[in-house]
């Protein structure tokens, strides 16, 4: 649908094997200005774009060395081994896990870098740190096979790299996991059985972080008549803002040509039902989203948000619906979390998420999210797609169309939300009712019931507008955690 909907497809300029509000200015440092006459001629330069770099190494010493009684730790006059014991053949766990660690590496687009040789004495810790340093890599997996090398571990994580994973194996330690990795900021301690999930979460945490810093968000903002250019301060991402009359113009000058025209109609057959939206209006439909389409290739913006409601005929609700089903992230209402959310949630879950209002059944304890631009990909563009009817944007005439996604009963979901400037990222698992109609329910065009896992006050989730709901289990959801660990969020619902 995307490629045959557009006549001039974002350039999204993807790299990966795997393959991706009003009010900012307190939170966002403004670095350039200039007139929005020059917006044409001198866009915003293209951000470069290198996969994310990982250091792996592995902790645990050979068995001459502790039988010779030559090892760094209080057992060496014993020649005694600590747990795992001598039995747990770590050179051929060191195989297996990199194996397991090379292949999600290779399936994410991360560049990873094995240690040769495991490391079982101080000195060799200290030349690593200082090797990983100067490589300037974006994180540092140690596995760790020895239970007195927890402190060299710690070490590694936290002196060598901007973040780390650290997998420390059952059995490979004995009773209490330190404190000091177990519930340390900056970096994700696993201590579990052969757990390649955790690892990919911890991975894909690198790379999502990696990703956002590269990334650039362009606002359409009705409030402006300058195009200015910020940083998103803890994610990094480049954040461009340009005048909504640029976005005006551009569709303006878009005619609805026979291919425009052909799409249009491609997209209302693959509606289950069209519902009081003429033709012309999905033509109109199609033109914003060439417009999208057109803007965002001139600003070399990797997601979008736009001050929409307003628009009149020119509304991207369709657009944003394609958009987001291919994982370029559209946000409604120019808002910067919401869309900074889409962006998260692109990266960690190779999804895209539907960003709405929330609404709350207070007796029966159910969530209720809707707005008019959700995507029918709901799993990813090479999915199965949701059912959908294509029915009049609720608010304002004239009649443009929004659509009315079917959500699946019982799927798994998960509510997040990040909020720039507060160093917060909130998430809760649940799982859908069903998609109910309206009436009885208003709010907008796609409406979803959820109900949350262990929440005893639906309310409680609520963090502001524009959260966003998407598909996916709670160890989907757990990648959200790992994030949070990793970049020193702090992390609100019901994840545990």
């Amino acid at each position: 649908m995307c490629e045959s909907c557009s006549a001039n497809p974002v350039n999204r300029r993807e790299f990966l094997a795997a393959g991706g509000a009003l009010g900012a200015a307190g939170v966002l440092s403004t670095i350039w200005t200039r007139p929005a006459t020059g917006a044409a001629e001198d866009p915003a330069a293209a951000r470069s774009k290198t996969p994310p770099r990982v250091v792996a190494v592995f902790l645990y010493p050979p068995a001459d060395v502790v039988y010779a009684g030559e090892l760094e730790d209080a057992w060496r006059t014993q020649q005694w081994f600590t747990w795992p014991g001598n039995q747990f053949e770590p050179e051929q766990q060191q195989q297996a896990f990199t194996a397991r660690i090379q292949e999600i590496c290779d399936r994410l687009g991360i560049a990873v870098e094995f240690e040769p040789q495991a490391i079982y004495q101080e000195a060799k810790v200290n030349e690593c740190i200082e090797r990983t340093k100067a490589k300037q890599v974006d994180a540092i997996l140690v596995v760790n096979f020895w239970n007195s090398f927890s402190p060299w571990s710690a070490r590694l994580a936290t002196e060598s790299a901007p973040t780390a994973i650290v997998y420390h194996s059952v059995g490979s330690n004995h009773q209490l996991p330190p404190e000091y990795l177990r519930n340390a900021a900056g970096l994700y301690y696993i201590h579990s059985i052969e757990n390649w999930d955790e690892i990919e979460r911890g991975l894909r945490a690198v790379r999502a972080r990696k990703m956002l810093a590269q990334s650039r968000l362009l606002r359409i903002s009705g409030q402006t008549q300058e195009v200015t250019r910020d940083t998103e301060p803890l994610l990094d991402v480049d954040v461009v803002t340009a005048p909504a009359d640029e976005f005006n113009a551009t569709f303006d000058a878009i005619e609805p040509d026979t291919a425009l025209v052909q799409a249009a109609m491609e997209f209302k057959s693959q509606a289950a039902r069209v519902t009081d939206v003429t033709d012309e209006y999905l033509v109109e439909a199609l033109r914003a989203h060439r417009a999208v389409g057109q803007i965002m290739q001139r600003y070399e913006a990797d997601a979008i948000t736009i001050e929409c409601l307003f628009l009149k005929h020119r509304k991207p609700c369709v657009s944003f619906a394609i958009h987001n089903g291919a994982l370029t992230p559209c946000g409604c209402e120019n808002h910067l979390d919401g869309t900074l959310t889409l962006m998260l949630g692109r990266w960690l879950l190779d999804r895209p998420g539907f960003l709405h209002n929330p609404e709350f059944d207070t007796s029966e304890n159910r969530y209720l999210g809707a707005h008019c631009t959700c995507a029918w990909k709901l799993h990813g563009p090479e999915q199965a797609a949701q059912e959908f009817h294509v029915r009049p944007f609720f608010h304002q005439l004239p009649k443009t169309p929004a659509l009315d996604v079917q959500w699946t009963t019982d799927e798994p979901v998960m509510l997040a939300r990040y909020a720039s400037g507060k160093d917060t990222l909130c998430c809760w698992t649940g799982k859908v009712l069903y998609s109910p109609t309206s009436p009885p329910v208003g709010g907008c065009a796609t409406r979803v019931l959820v109900e949350f896992d262990r929440t005893a006050d639906v309310c409680e989730v609520y963090r502001g507008p524009h959260p966003v709901l998407f598909c996916g289990t709670a160890g989907d959801a757990r990648r959200f955690k790992a994030f949070a660990r990793m970049y020193r969020l702090t992390l609100e619902g019901n994840l545990g």
